[in-house]
């Protein structure tokens, strides 16, 4: 079966790539496991060695990979180096320097007569199944501890960013890794679950949509393997009435709109203390107007196309339903003449007067719309942000570290942000609650999902 990759830059095929067959799927899967015990007897040493320099691979080639991300997915190609020059050496390199203390041996207290210790050994062969909107940055995430660990790793990637599996099979080769630790393949769903299902595949990491998720889970039910997922998210901020009304502006407006919307983080709703709403919403209207939406390869572009076309008509449906329900839209397609309906081109939509009887402030829109809402106090903005299916981060704009603390403990979220948004520091735990899924990736946890431990009890 060939796949097609349509870039939404024109509706062009850039790339044609044939599925596997269930021949290509046992030779990867059978690869992986020969390779095991070579890679898993492999020095941290080395493997740190070896990872660090599949990370530079990638930023000396950052020239040519920057406008392949935006000829796949959409994102200005003024901003697509950074996922690579910035974000993913940042995680990787952070993963390699604590490897030794999060993956040595664990001390017990000693009894006279006996050696005991707890060891940290790989889990086997990881299966990652990376998504579109960050190729590189969220595969980065358990591709590292995963490949430190001693475990071998196969990649299926987002059928939309193909290419971007097999610049990381170029890296591995380039810089001599041993055959079969790290492979990709492109496959279909039935393949996809064939492999979950196979005792040769010892844990899963899925970024994508609750479905998928649940998918991914059904396909692992009765093996006994972990699942990690990064799934839906509906991240909500809230700015007090002592923010720095200025600051806040810029940073959610960023937060809401930069790679279209389309970010695992980005912020999705907006409660704006009663006090000083009308200042934040004319400075928010004000500053969206700005962007240029057009050409992602267009260096003065500086918002781009959505992913597809289906996924910006999604968004427009939540908008249409929003307005006929009493929301009133600000900005909206017509301040952008590259908006175009029907096409992947969708300028940015501030819409106020929302409410939580509409999906736009409860279910995910993964895409350039915002709705903010007056809140009247702390507790009404809790409330608020806690009504959703979905709990991945939330934001706090206040002065005051207390309040925020306060309000943090009360949030169904993963990560509490004060004063930022839309970062993941790879020294914090990324996690989510509810229908965000259940997966652990970066800071000294993230090991913990490649690694089983082995008590050792030695009597001398």
């Amino acid at each position: 079966m060939i796949h097609r990759i349509i870039s939404p830059i024109d509706g062009s095929v850039i790339a044609e790539r044939e599925l596997a067959d269930d021949a290509r799927v046992e030779a990867v899967l059978s690869a992986a496991e020969s390779s095991r015990t070579e890679w898993r007897a492999t020095s941290l040493d080395e493997r740190i060695r070896l990872c660090e320099a599949m990370v530079q691979w990638l930023i000396d080639h950052v020239d040519e990979i920057a406008p392949e991300i935006s000829w796949q997915m959409g994102r200005p190609v003024r901003y697509t180096s950074n996922e690579i020059l910035r974000g993913a050496q940042e995680r990787a390199r952070h993963m390699m320097s604590i490897a030794g203390e999060n993956l040595g041996d664990i001390a017990v207290p000693q009894v006279d007569g006996f050696t005991k210790f707890i060891r940290r050994e790989p889990v086997g062969t990881v299966l990652i199944v990376a998504p579109w909107n960050y190729p590189y940055l969220t595969a980065i995430n358990s591709l590292v501890p995963a490949l430190l660990a001693g475990n071998t790793v196969i990649m299926k990637h987002a059928s939309q960013t193909l290419l971007c599996a097999e610049r990381f099979s170029q890296a591995c080769a380039a810089v001599g890794f041993p055959a079969g630790v790290f492979q990709h393949i492109h496959a279909s769903h039935a393949h996809v679950e064939r492999m979950i299902g196979d005792a040769r595949i010892n844990f899963v990491v899925f970024t994508g949509s609750v479905n998928g998720g649940a998918a991914m889970e059904r396909a692992a039910a009765g093996r006994f393997i972990g699942v990690g997922t990064e799934l839906g998210g509906k991240d909500p901020s809230y700015v007090r009435a002592d923010a720095d009304i200025a600051y806040a502006i810029g940073e959610n407006v960023d937060g809401a709109f930069f790679n279209s919307g389309q970010s695992c983080c980005g912020i999705e709703r907006i409660y704006v203390h009663d006090s000083v709403y009308d200042q934040l919403v004319e400075g928010f209207v004000d500053l969206t107007k700005q962007y240029v939406l057009g050409n992602p390869l267009d260096a003065a572009t500086t918002i781009g196309p959505m992913v597809n076309a289906d996924a910006a008509e999604f968004v427009r449906g939540q908008v249409a339903t929003a307005i006929a329900g009493g929301a009133r839209a600000l900005v909206n397609e017509s301040h952008f003449p590259a908006s175009a309906p029907g096409t992947a081109y969708m300028g940015p939509t501030v819409l106020v007067d929302v409410n939580h009887s509409m999906d736009i402030m409860r279910e995910e829109s993964f895409g350039p719309v915002i709705g903010i809402m007056r809140v009247h106090d702390d507790a009404e903005a809790i409330r608020l942000m806690n009504d959703s299916p979905y709990g991945l981060t939330c934001s706090v704009w206040t002065r005051d570290i207390a309040a925020a603390e306060n309000i943090g403990n009360q949030l169904e979220t993963g990560t509490v942000f004060m004063n930022r948004c839309d970062y993941v520091d790879p020294s914090l735990v990324w996690t989510g609650v509810k229908d965000t899924g259940s997966g652990i990736a970066l800071s000294s946890l993230g090991f913990s999902p490649y690694v089983r431990p082995k008590s050792f009890h030695l009597k001398h």
